[in-house]
């Protein structure tokens, strides 16, 4: 169920006071898949249903975990930059950003693709993919007793070793190359609302390394937030031309 905190807003300038400030980062964010959509090459009309249903899972699956993390206090929200509304007992906010973020990366992964079409990479790709699988278990060793770090690279991991060794799509040099590029609007947003202290992370259950003032685990949690989502995405397309 959605509701609304206490306070009734009346005028527009509402819409700018500190209490909407996690919102308005989730709306800025938005505006570069909109653009990049704009782009007739990225064929986001024909393949608008894809990413929709892709990303749309992708909200439900990782609710789950960051719901945990929150009940937990691993992951807190401070209420005096939050709009008030919640689902599934998230604050909207985070629900959205959960859906703007691979979104993001999905527009930034059909324009590089339509734009750099080559894919001989990806005969490397693999090899990434085993660094990323030693980080992985590297991580888990040392972080085994910080919940964060667990569910982070443990959710990862998971996915890699099914996409990699299980699944027969053959896509993970462009995820690489599409998740690098979308780093920068994740880093932009991220240091701004963890430099704001919008979301703190229990220093606890990290392994207390920052960069740019993010957690070191929530880079790796967007990574498996888009990993699943280009993965979805790449599954429904190449279902539909059966």
């Amino acid at each position: 169920m959605i509701y609304l905190g206490s306070k009734v807003y009346f005028w527009p300038l509402d819409l700018f006071s500190m209490n909407y400030t996690y919102l308005i980062a989730d709306l800025l964010l938005l505006l570069v898949p909109v653009a990049l959509f704009t782009i007739k090459k990225t064929g986001f009309p024909e393949n608008s249903k894809f990413i929709i249903l892709a990303v749309l899972i992708n909200v439900f699956a990782f609710s789950v975990p960051t719901e945990f993390l929150t009940q937990l206090k691993v992951i807190v929200y401070q209420p005096q930059f939050l709009s008030g509304m919640t689902l599934w007992e998230l604050p909207i906010e985070e629900l959205l950003l959960s859906l703007i973020l691979p979104l993001t990366g999905i527009a930034i992964y059909d324009y590089l693709n339509a734009r750099y079409p080559d894919n001989t990479p990806e005969k490397y790709s693999l090899a990434v993919s085993n660094i990323m699988l030693g980080i992985c278990i590297a991580m888990l060793y040392f972080g085994h007793q910080k919940l964060y770090t667990v569910f982070t690279f443990a959710i990862l991991l998971v996915f890699l070793v099914y996409i990699e060794f299980v699944n027969k799509i053959r896509f993970m040099y462009r995820f690489y190359r599409a998740y690098l590029v979308s780093l920068i609007p994740f880093l932009l947003v991220y240091s701004f609302l963890c430099g704001k202290s919008v979301v703190q992370y229990n220093v606890a259950e990290t392994l207390d390394f920052n960069i740019l003032r993010i957690p070191f685990e929530a880079h790796f949690y967007y990574m498996a937030m888009l990993l699943l989502s280009i993965f979805l995405y790449e599954v429904f397309k190449s279902r539909a031309k059966r």
